[in-house]
């Protein structure tokens, strides 16, 4: 079953390219829910970035089921939310969650 995303490929402009592949839940590609909170893992492999996406309301369950994720250019999240390319060439181990105020804080630094 392939998924329904919420911004169509046809209407992804290039915003952050070169930037390489990133996860991504099901909640903020697929049910257009904000991205709330990001972090940059130990990349897979020469593609994958490191970057996660979540919206911070994703439970236990719902992170354990792999079928809740996809694996995207992270120029595609870009365009899901701009104000993320900025970010995005912080370091392995950067962690932002967004404020009420629509602006992203460290969130190491809690």
């Amino acid at each position: 079953m392939s998924k329904h995303y919420k911004i169509e490929k046809k209407d992804i402009k290039p915003l952050a390219t070169g930037h390489g592949l990133c996860v991504a839940t099901d909640l903020i590609t697929v049910e257009g829910q904000p991205i709330g909170y990001m972090v940059r893992e130990e990349p897979e492999d020469d593609q994958d970035s490191g970057w996660r996406f979540f919206t911070g309301n994703e439970d236990d369950r719902y992170i354990d089921n792999p079928k809740n994720f996809s694996l995207l250019d992270v120029n595609v999240l870009a365009n899901y939310d701009p104000s993320i390319i900025p970010l995005l060439d912080s370091p392995i181990g950067a962690a932002f969650d967004k404020g009420d105020n629509g602006v992203y804080y460290d969130a190491n630094e809690d």
